[in-house]
């Protein structure tokens, strides 16, 4: 089995954010990798992963980094593929990191997800390979339409919540 997307975050204190990622490519059988590298600490390996990747058969990659978070632009700066930044929170809620990965260059894009948005990044990432392959396409639709019944069942529930005042 061979990686279709790979996972890189800039230490494994990230793991607890890039997991989310990890476990919905599981639930969407999407054979993924997922490495530490730094572009700060380990730049000759982020070179040297960002400009293989494509002929390992990687089709998308998501970047988490906190801090300055370098790693997702650097690693656009490398590769054709499309790269997915993931702002994490180790410092100023996030912020920082946010604008690091969401203000690159012209000519260095890189989709910026929400602050610990991992989940999104992975959603993404998998709506990009379903527009050639019909199957994904068809797990992403169970997916969505399975978030739609959550708040249908949540909805039930709260209706069944009493207070004095509460109208519904």
């Amino acid at each position: 089995m061979k990686p279709v997307v790979s996972i890189i975050m800039g230490s494994t204190s990230d793991l607890k954010v890039m997991e989310k990622a990890a476990r919905f490519f599981d639930e969407m059988s999407i054979p993924f990798e997922i490495n530490a590298l730094s572009a700060h600490r380990t730049p000759e390996e982020v070179e040297k992963f960002a400009k293989n990747a494509q002929q390992r058969g990687v089709k998308v990659i998501i970047a988490g980094a906190g801090m300055a978070a370098h790693l997702p632009g650097v690693i656009a700066a490398m590769t054709t593929l499309p790269v997915i930044g993931v702002p994490i929170n180790a410092t100023l809620d996030g912020m920082d990191a946010l604008l690091a990965i969401v203000q690159m260059p012209p000519g260095i894009p890189v989709a910026t997800v929400g602050i610990n948005g991992a989940l999104n990044a992975a959603i993404l990432a998998t709506q990009m390979m379903a527009l050639g392959d019909e199957a994904l396409m068809k797990k992403l639709a169970a997916y969505k339409e399975n978030l739609k019944e959550k708040i249908v069942k949540a909805n039930e529930e709260l209706s069944r919540v009493k207070y004095g005042y509460k109208t519904n």
